[in-house]
């Protein structure tokens, strides 16, 4: 009996590195070309192992640029992109928890029929209210902005609806002692339901960062400066190179850098992110 369960135990740890590996492998062949010389990549020639071009690579990637289709550094790409998911992020979680707090503890005319009206638009996603959306922000001048970037992109009827769900397992009787002790609904929002909500907040924050992290429509739509592309717009300017050789190396090095602030963020928030999960589930 010990060595059955032994045995499952060693394939279940094989299937595993396994899985491991095949996710992994093109991770660290996008990290070993980011290494390597561009003729070498071009010729087929690239080696499994790190080349000597880390640092030249890397260094021309982030202050320097290609130079192809853009010879913006992608350490601005990266900064455009960071403002873009942190504000999608941070703004859609604002306005969610606000109206799905509104939705559960105000009582106001045609209350339901709003969070109908609310709950409708998970079936208009940006891409079937594309034209609409970009004549109101070319209307009101938001092309080449941060504004423009974020701002079409920050109500998420996903958030307000979880977030209602949760404000209604809260226990009434918190409400009544809340009253009790004489808080308005500023101060139980503030200081009640904010901190009760860490954890769900958190998770939709990893959720939603990595969601603005990796918009391509919208931006490509609402941007033709290349000081405010963002990296994942870069990346596709860098391969469609129409009379030059792309280079592969800087392209790799640009993939490779754009992954690391979305892993930063689940790492960061591992611990909080499936808490949150967990007790939405409950």
């Amino acid at each position: 009996m010990v060595e059955q369960v032994g045995i499952r135990r060693l394939v279940a740890h094989l299937v595993l590195w396994i899985g491991i590996a095949i996710v992994a492998f093109p991770v660290y062949l996008a990290i070993v070309a980011s290494t390597q010389d561009n003729a070498a990549i071009a010729n087929g020639q690239m080696s499994l192992l790190p080349g000597s071009h880390f640092i030249d690579n890397y260094a021309r990637t982030l202050f320097v640029g290609t130079k192809g289709s853009t010879r913006e550094p992608v350490g601005h790409m990266l900064f455009n992109s960071l403002v873009m998911a942190m504000a999608i992020a941070l703004g859609k979680i604002a306005i969610s928890i606000l109206s799905a707090y509104a939705v559960v503890y105000f009582r106001f005319a045609f209350r339901k029929a709003v969070f109908w009206l609310v709950f409708i638009t998970l079936m208009l996603p940006v891409e079937v209210r594309i034209y609409p959306t970009y004549k109101i922000a070319a209307d009101l001048n938001l092309l080449d902005s941060y504004a423009g970037l974020t701002l079409p992109l920050i109500a998420s009827a996903t958030a307000t609806l979880l977030f209602r769900q949760f404000f209604m397992t809260v226990p009434d009787e918190l409400v009544e002692a809340s009253r009790i002790d004489g808080a308005g609904p500023l101060r139980f929002f503030w200081d009640t339901l904010l901190p009760l909500s860490r954890t769900s907040m958190a998770a939709l924050f990893v959720i939603l960062f990595i969601y603005g992290w990796n918009q391509f429509l919208w931006p490509l739509l609402i941007t033709t400066r290349d000081d405010m592309q963002t990296v994942v717009i870069g990346i596709r300017k860098m391969i469609t190179t129409q009379d030059a050789l792309t280079e592969w190396p800087l392209v790799m090095a640009t993939a490779v850098l754009a992954m690391l602030p979305p892993v930063v963020v689940v790492v960061v928030m591992q611990k909080l992110f499936v808490r949150g999960l967990v007790e939405s589930e409950k």
